[in-house]
């Protein structure tokens, strides 16, 4: 093991450590596929906006190329179910053997632990046991039902905007007193978890928290290649009290290995299974919510990239745009591309492109071509490329 690496073995580290050493399947995609992604990431990260598409949709893409999406839709529900919803990295698709390791969370949010995601969920239930237990007898009796089926349910959306019932809704889901069975667009159809989540799985004996901590941090060790402690806790978002002794465990038994990183002010572990191929030769389009970028200092030590998502800036103030994705091409982030998919009219709009700083004479071209294969993805029928941003007018004349 080295002891000290230079910011490019960094770079491939974390990018074999995320599948992006490896080429895309030539053969169709099968579910076979799907589960390798989901056991390397560890999870996806859903998030509502689909401007091009749902961000949970896009890491399979930037890993696998184009898949029929309904691959994720059946894994997510159904009796062969590969993944189960819970806060994680955010709300997000989980394999379905994690549930247990996430106990001690529902344990905690079940006991209103204020520390936890979600505070101020945790002060309003402890005020309104009465509309929980009724909630939870409507899901009982009812399941799956969405929020929505319930009268007075409906809110104005955003925590802020949630009625008292859908607040009734989200504590219980927090505290994995009811889970997700399906989902009727994007709404969540809630049900009980015995009835969702497979016996055997949802009987196992539990983890102590400080086992589900240990196992969690393995996990994101795994998903890094190498990483900061705080790399590690972000990826599952554990807190310092319930990983320091976890992290110096893994360091002793030789799971970690303590490493200095090129430019990099923090300490850095290296998972002892990780891999340094000599060259990478990725192409890919990330979501804001990718493994690889979600967490934003890390990006930046990484790739010298600096990625703020604008969607909640006013249009005048932003600098890129909306829905801005980064492009990966080789092991560099090179571009960046405000996209939209403007499915009523069957067009993918390619509204603005901007190169980072050294990015190679090929960008264009390279990026052009992933346009396309997510044109064909997303079933649209042509693509508009404007010529906004210091790139768009090459990316015009590469069409």
């Amino acid at each position: 093991m080295k002891e000290k690496l230079s910011l490019p073995e960094a770079r491939r580290i974390a990018l074999a450590a995320q599948g992006f050493s490896e080429q895309r399947p030539t053969s169709p995609i099968d579910r076979r596929h799907l589960n390798r992604v989901v056991s390397r990431l560890g999870l996806l990260q859903i998030d509502s906006v689909s401007a091009v598409v749902r961000a949970h949709y896009m890491p399979l893409f930037s890993r696998l190329g184009p898949y029929p999406t309904t691959l994720l839709d059946t894994a997510a529900s159904g009796k062969k179910r590969r993944l189960f919803e819970y806060w994680a990295h955010e709300a997000s698709f989980l394999p379905i053997e994690k549930w247990p390791l996430f106990r001690w969370r529902m344990d905690r949010a079940a006991g209103n632990d204020r520390s936890e995601i979600y505070g101020g969920l945790a002060r309003w239930a402890e005020k309104n046991n009465r509309l929980i237990d009724a909630i939870y007898a409507e899901v009982a009796s009812r399941g799956p039902i969405a929020a929505s089926d319930i009268d007075g349910a409906k809110g104005k959306g955003g925590w802020w905007g949630w009625s008292d019932e859908k607040h009734a809704f989200e504590w219980l889901f927090w505290a994995g007193r009811i889970t997700t069975h399906s989902r009727r667009g994007f709404e969540r159809l809630y049900d009980l978890p015995e009835r969702v989540i497979p016996k055997d799985i949802f009987e196992a004996p539990p983890l102590t928290p400080e086992d589900a901590h240990r196992e969690l941090l393995r996990h994101s060790a795994r998903a890094l290649g190498v990483a900061t402690y705080g790399d590690l806790r972000d990826y599952y978002r554990l807190s310092p009290a319930d990983t320091k002794a976890r992290l110096e465990e893994l360091v002793e038994e030789r799971e970690l290995f303590p490493v200095t990183v090129e430019s990099w002010k923090q300490p850095a572990f290296l998972h002892a299974g990780a891999r340094m191929p000599r060259k990478v030769q990725a192409r890919a389009l990330l979501a804001p919510f990718d493994p690889l970028v979600f967490e934003r200092s890390r990006a930046e030590r990484l790739f010298g990239f600096r990625y703020r998502i604008e969607i909640y800036t006013p249009a005048e103030k932003r600098q890129y745009g909306y829905y801005v994705l980064p492009f990966l091409l080789g092991d560099t982030i090179v571009a960046r591309a405000d996209v939209k998919a403007d499915r009523p009219a069957g067009v993918l709009r390619v509204l603005a492109t901007y190169a980072e700083p050294g990015a190679p004479p090929e960008t264009a071209s390279q990026l052009l071509e992933e346009f396309r294969l997510m044109q064909s993805w997303l079933g649209l029928e042509r693509m508009e490329v404007m010529p906004n941003g210091d790139l768009g007018p090459a990316l015009r004349r590469a069409m």
